[in-house]
């Protein structure tokens, strides 16, 4: 899935919901599954997101909603992808640009 967010340092849950098609209750759910999951939290509570947390998030969304991975399982591959999450990085920038260069070649 490609999440389509402005740039920005942080993201607040309902536009990250949003952007992922589900309620915030389930990203707070994830977060305390998930240790990995860790958004800046203000003193009101407020959860801040940082990019990097949008692309742990969208690598949970894909392993859970899209390949149907239980929790269990989702622990497993973010145990083994720890090693390559700046290769995860790369792969959804460049689902991104390709999203994006798809979109110039319809306009044409």
């Amino acid at each position: 899935m490609l999440v389509n967010l402005p740039e920005k340092l942080y993201y607040n849950i309902g536009e990250v919901a949003n952007a992922f098609n589900v309620k915030p209750s389930l990203l707070r759910f994830w977060e305390n599954e998930f240790d990995e999951i860790k958004p800046k939290k203000k003193e009101s509570g407020t959860r801040k997101y940082t990019p990097e947390d949008i692309q742990l998030i969208q690598l949970i969304f894909h392993l859970v909603k899209e390949k149907g991975m239980t929790l269990d399982g989702a622990k497993k591959q973010l145990k083994q992808k720890k090693g390559t999450a700046a290769q995860q990085g790369i792969l959804i920038r460049l689902e991104k640009i390709k999203y994006e260069l798809k979109q110039i070649l319809d306009q044409i």
